[in-house]
């Protein structure tokens, strides 16, 4: 039984003032999510993702289509007992410390005394929150805040988690704990559903994504399946040459200066790299590196966006931007 489940799910606003008129966030998403696996829901901004995200948390309802979660329908109150939500720009009482914050939220699900104390105190420091757990939230960072939101969402051990751009405001360190907290939620077996438009995020993290763009699902499977291994060319690095090698030779598509007297060779894929470099760099030149040019996420994530755009990713702002809710 999937952990996530959508069919056809679709969702319509209303923009303009005068003659408002209906703008498709979400397009016919049918997707589905194996338990224990982390999914990648990416996207450029406006795609769809927090619409998505919205819906299967019932904070807005569907045009048309349906979703289910553990099995079961969205209504149902059992199910919300088993999940975690971390959205996009978490807002708290700024009055109340982080603790205090999340004291209040375990007493909503119902735990009390010393388990809820201890429950507090251990994803406090899960998420990397020390001494400051005692100031008030008015006085975090948007990073902090962050944190502090993960610590939220985890506080009832849910089986399934979704976060909506979880890096958000984080530093590099602070995403480098994100991915360890994911992965160790991946290995006790929970299902992760995260929404990002960070690529590296999803190479590090997940099993399988799902490309949106213009609301509508673009590609879905795993990173393998997806992104071919096919050879595209030869990057190779030359240094100390009196001169840039020449751009005219038949194996070379084009050479790029680094600095004076280094250069990169972007060479076919039909060429022998070794032998054309050792050509290239003649006596004075010496071979720095040579590396494959292969397809990577970012080349399928730019294609499916420039397809669902009619490549043109320049154009004027769509009715998304008046929604404001289409993110």
């Amino acid at each position: 039984m999937p952990a996530i489940e959508t069919h056809v799910l679709a969702k319509d606003y209303k923009v303009g003032f005068w003659r408002p008129r209906p703008y498709r966030a979400l397009d016919g998403l049918t997707l589905s999510v194996e338990p224990g696996e982390v999914f990648g829901f990416l996207g450029p901004n406006g795609a769809g993702k927090t619409t998505t995200l919205k819906l299967l948390m019932q904070l807005v309802y569907p045009t048309s289509g349906t979703a289910s979660i553990l099995g079961r329908p969205l209504g149902d109150l059992e199910m919300k007992r088993r999940i975690g939500y971390l959205p996009e720009n978490p807002y708290f009482y700024d009055y109340l410390t982080a603790e205090e914050l999340l004291t209040y939220f375990a007493s909503l699900f119902g735990y009390k005394g010393s388990d809820r104390a201890t429950r507090v105190a251990r994803l406090l420091d899960e998420v990397g929150l020390g001494a400051e757990r005692r100031l008030q939230l008015r006085k975090f960072s948007k990073g902090m805040i962050q944190r502090v939101g993960l610590a939220q969402t985890l506080i009832n051990d849910p089986e399934v988690v979704f976060l909506d751009e979880p890096m958000s405001g984080l530093d590099p360190l602070g995403r480098r704990d994100v991915r360890a907290l994911i992965l160790r939620l991946r290995d006790a077996g929970r299902t992760v559903f995260f929404s990002s438009h960070i690529l590296s995020d999803a190479e590090t993290l997940c099993s399988r994504i799902a490309i949106v763009a213009k609301g509508r699902l673009m590609a879905s499977g795993t990173l393998t399946d997806l992104v071919t291994a096919q050879l595209k060319g030869w990057e190779i690095i030359l240094d100390g040459l009196p001169q840039a090698p020449p751009a005219a030779h038949p194996g070379v598509r084009a050479v790029t200066t680094i600095a004076p007297g280094r250069y990169a060779v972007d060479a076919l894929p039909a060429e022998d790299p070794l032998r054309l470099a050792q050509e290239l760099a003649g006596v004075s030149g010496r071979l720095v590196s040579i590396t494959q040019v292969q397809d990577t996420l970012e080349d399928l994530f730019v294609r499916q966006v420039d397809h669902a755009s009619g490549t043109d990713r320049f154009a004027a702002p769509t009715p998304a931007a008046a929604a404001g809710d289409a993110r």
